[in-house]
């Protein structure tokens, strides 16, 4: 599918719209100081440099920035000879980060096209499926704002003049609440498939819907997600999940194929029973993890990705219980292990995080066994509570079956420690082994003298 009227998005423009300072109405006071710092230095060191992107575009739909990004002339070698707060990073895309104690100002070299490479140090490289591997190719604003991904992102404010250049009608495509690519759709998402991931996240975040012409292409191209590095797909997955819409992104996934991509086993588990309780437990629990979050509540991926890997848990621990005749327990185990190290092929979930996911699967294992002091130890894990958010999850999707137990754990929980001795007494040895009976010992008669 080549470039041509009915996969066009839209194109640059070397003239581009200049919004002037009376017509934006943008005070610099909502921009960060140390993003203003960084542009007067660029300024003063003789370079061109403006904020870009999603900061601009933020603060024209009236919301509050959670970056802010310098795009500049300068290579990150000279803004590097500039700040001594900075560090370079990258392989693929070469950026500054000067760092003010928490806050990051990322410090990028405008793009120029990777075709024309006159200069040695200049270097890109694609895979056969179009997909740029490196990319260091200076250029000048112009081509920069080619090279940018979505309209509403080729936004350029200078504090020369305190305009904001718009090269690519992004604009009007905000108010036409509209995400569309710049150039190519197809091509773009080759270029980079994670394009197609933002496309979503930038369309539930701003409340947009992602134009037909670049919304085209995307179920055909999703599996070129396969070709992304585990790592840097589990940061994506971040954002789509930890942002306070991930029901809204986890249901525009589905529907055009790139959860597949992401997380394989549930999505076949989920094609075979789209109404079942394993879809109900996946969205109910995105619906919790929004709720929590737009409430300032702490959410840890941990439990997100221990929900997300559950139902292939299950069945995996199943097929091993059958094909090797272990006990569940020991098939749960195996089971564990298989299901993250595939895991791990797609997305590189760190330890930190899978083994908070052992855990809380561990302890539904152990929920039952509520006898003597088992209780009261299991309440003392560090992950207890994330693993009773997880029960309480499995019977709201529908697990009749755990009821009780729910019941029984939320009553628990609410007693003082007379009040939970008194409910594990009631218990009798339910949940446990009955204590076995000592025999009595045998006393051999002294012999009479």
């Amino acid at each position: 599918m080549g470039p041509n009227a009915d996969t066009q998005s839209t194109q640059t423009s070397d003239e581009p719209v200049v919004i002037t300072r009376g017509e934006h109405g943008i005070s610099r006071k909502q921009f960060s100081p140390n993003a203003i710092k960084v542009l007067y230095r660029l300024k003063d060191g003789g370079y061109d440099a403006y904020l870009v992107g999603g900061c601009i575009r933020d603060i024209l739909l009236g919301q509050q920035p959670k970056d802010f990004d310098v795009v500049t002339n300068a290579t990150p070698e000279q803004v590097k000879k500039l700040f001594r707060n900075c560090r370079l990073i990258g392989r693929r895309f070469r950026l500054a980060h000067i760092v003010f104690g928490r806050e990051i100002i990322e410090v990028a070299t405008m793009r120029g096209h990777h075709e024309a490479q006159e200069d040695k140090n200049q270097i890109s490289q694609s895979s056969e499926q179009g997909q740029l591997l490196r990319d260091n190719v200076f250029g000048s604003i112009e081509e920069d704002a080619e090279r940018r991904d979505f309209s509403i992102n080729a936004l350029y404010y200078s504090i020369n003049d305190f305009c904001i250049y718009d090269y690519a009608n992004g604009l009007a495509a905000i108010q036409a609440k509209q995400i569309e690519l710049i150039g190519d759709p197809e091509t773009r998402y080759r270029e980079d498939p994670v394009r197609m991931l933002r496309a979503v996240r930038f369309a539930t975040k701003l409340d947009m819907s992602i134009a037909p012409k670049s919304e085209k292409p995307i179920t055909a191209l999703a599996s070129l997600l396969d070709n992304i590095p585990p790592a840097r797909l589990f940061e994506e997955v971040l954002k789509l999940f930890l942002n306070g819409k991930a029901e809204a992104n986890y249901l525009m996934l589905r529907q055009y194929g790139l959860f597949k991509s992401l997380f394989p086993e549930l999505d076949k588990i989920l094609d075979k029973n789209p109404d079942g309780l394993e879809a109900e437990f996946i969205q109910q629990m995105f619906q919790n993890t929004d709720k929590r979050i737009n409430a300032d509540k702490k959410v840890t991926p941990a439990f997100i990705f221990a929900a997300l890997l559950w139902f292939p848990l299950l069945e995996r621990a199943d097929k091993i219980k059958q094909q090797e005749q272990l006990s569940y327990f020991d098939a749960f185990a195996q089971a564990m292990n298989k299901v993250l190290s595939e895991n791990a092929q797609h997305i590189a979930v760190p330890k930190r995080f899978t083994l908070g996911a052992r855990d809380i699967w561990h302890i539904q294992q152990r929920l039952d066994k509520r006898a003597g002091q088992r209780a009261y130890r299991l309440t003392q894990q560090p992950r207890f509570k994330a693993a009773y958010d997880f029960l309480l999850l499995r019977v709201d999707a529908g697990e009749q079956q755990h009821i009780e137990l729910a019941q029984w754990w939320t009553q628990y929980l609410s007693q003082d420690i007379n009040g939970q001795k008194e409910m594990v007494k009631t218990l009798g040895h339910q949940g446990g082994p009955k204590p076995r009976k000592r025999p009595r010992r045998r006393t051999t008669k002294k012999p009479a003298e």
